[in-house]
């Protein structure tokens, strides 16, 4: 009986051992902390898997447990002042200093939307109300988070829509005057699916002439920006690597625009592109855009071209093809329609499918005139910025944080 128990233990740990491990790269800080973190996240993938399998459950309703694990409610404390409000109909959080003395002077402030892929996360996590407070404090600032409505349940354009409505409400000189915000030192920043909406936001805003108020500054933190070419060299490098593999970011692109499963097969190809969405192909082409350095071992080749229109590519409809449109791609605007942007920071991490759309980014905006702080993190992984609180806490994200509020604090 109990060599049966020692058997059974020892197969026990070694299953857990072989679940666990990954081939994870040796750059990689804290390589066996993000293997366990990632246990969890790729258990809750196969659930999730299983679950839709079964017609039991979506996806992106599994998954969503990760979003309610970390999520609270906002309160105030001795420095911050919290409150819930809706501004023009979308949900916000708000964060402000307290006042002291009196003093009641311009601040800065700082536009957050969160990351998620469009279909998870929510600006009331304990992350994002860590980093909310800590910009509060050490800025000065006023900080908005904003509580955009999700996918799979609203598609694009829904969530650019409600981040480009609150941002509207927001830069009016009697709301801003209302919160003490300086107009002139207000950013817009968002990580992952939310430096998306924040590239994609300030690219409209500049392009609106009637606009009084415009923004200073926009801090894109690994950002996801084209859905045109997915199967460039860091897509490619990265398609396993923890967090966010290959599979899952082409899943939230696909949940984001439709719920029609062939799209994610056609994207998960890459053989998506109608004829009308390849002519903007020439907008994220990687062996013009990225450095010679991150090519590694990849050569280009342009993404296959599906036969008929906009419209019938995979059998979709005509609105599940957004994937062409600026506000869910921002890399596919021309370069006359860059120039203009505020000064940007991009931070981008070496282990992250990601990478190349950041650094694409921004090799086109300074080309095309625009002030750009590029960070990249060599030993970085996506989402590493949000892994702040206990067990789940890094190194890395530390620094991401103080690099990130540092650029705000000498730029806004």
């Amino acid at each position: 009986m109990r060599l049966g128990r020692i058997i059974l233990f020892v197969a026990f740990c070694s299953f857990t051992a072989y679940y666990v491990y990954e081939p994870i790269p040796e750059r990689i800080e804290e390589r066996w902390k993000l293997m366990l973190t990632n246990s969890f996240f790729r258990t809750l993938s196969h659930l999730a898997d299983l679950c839709e399998s079964a017609g039991l459950k979506d996806y992106m309703d599994v998954m969503y447990v990760i979003t309610l694990l970390e999520k609270i409610v906002p309160v105030s404390d001795e420095h911050v002042k919290v409150t819930e409000e809706k501004f023009d109909g979308v949900e916000v959080v708000l964060y402000q200093p307290k006042l002291q003395g009196g003093d009641a002077h311009l601040r800065r402030a700082v536009i957050y939307l969160h990351g998620g892929g469009w279909c998870l996360g929510s600006s009331r996590m304990s992350p994002y109300d860590l980093l909310a407070r800590k910009i509060v404090t050490e800025l000065d600032a006023v900080v908005l988070s904003v509580e955009y409505r999700l996918a799979p349940a609203h598609h694009f354009p829904v969530p650019y829509e409600d981040v480009h409505r609150v941002v509207k409400y927001f830069l009016q000189k009697g709301v801003l005057a209302q919160y003490s915000v300086d107009p002139g030192r207000v950013a817009v920043s968002g990580d992952s699916a939310g430096g998306n909406l924040a590239a994609a936001v300030s690219q409209q805003l500049q392009k609106e002439s009637g606009q009084q108020i415009k923004l200073r500054a926009q801090a894109l933190l690994y950002p996801v920006l084209q859905a045109l070419d997915l199967k460039t060299p860091s897509y490619q490098q990265n398609k396993d690597m923890p967090i966010l593999p290959r599979t899952l970011m082409v899943r939230f692109w696909s949940e984001y625009f439709t719920s029609n499963k062939a799209l994610f097969r056609a994207m998960m190809a890459n053989s998506h592109n109608s004829p009308e969405s390849s002519r903007l192909l020439k907008f994220v082409n990687w062996s013009a855009f990225l450095p010679e350095a991150y090519h590694k071992e990849y050569n280009y080749s342009a993404p296959a071209i599906a036969q008929g229109t906009e419209g019938e590519v995979a059998g979709m409809d005509g609105p599940s093809q957004s994937f062409a449109d600026p506000r869910a791609s921002p890399l596919l605007v021309p370069d006359a329609d860059l120039h203009s942007l505020p000064k940007a920071y991009i931070l981008t991490c070496e282990y992250d499918v990601l990478r190349d759309d950041g650094i694409m980014y921004a090799t086109r905006l300074r080309a095309a005139g625009v002030e750009v702080t590029h960070q990249h993190y060599d030993t970085g992984f996506h989402g590493a910025l949000m892994f702040t609180v206990w067990p789940t806490d890094f190194l890395i994200a530390r620094r991401m944080t103080d690099n990130y509020i540092k650029w705000l604090k000498d730029n806004l």
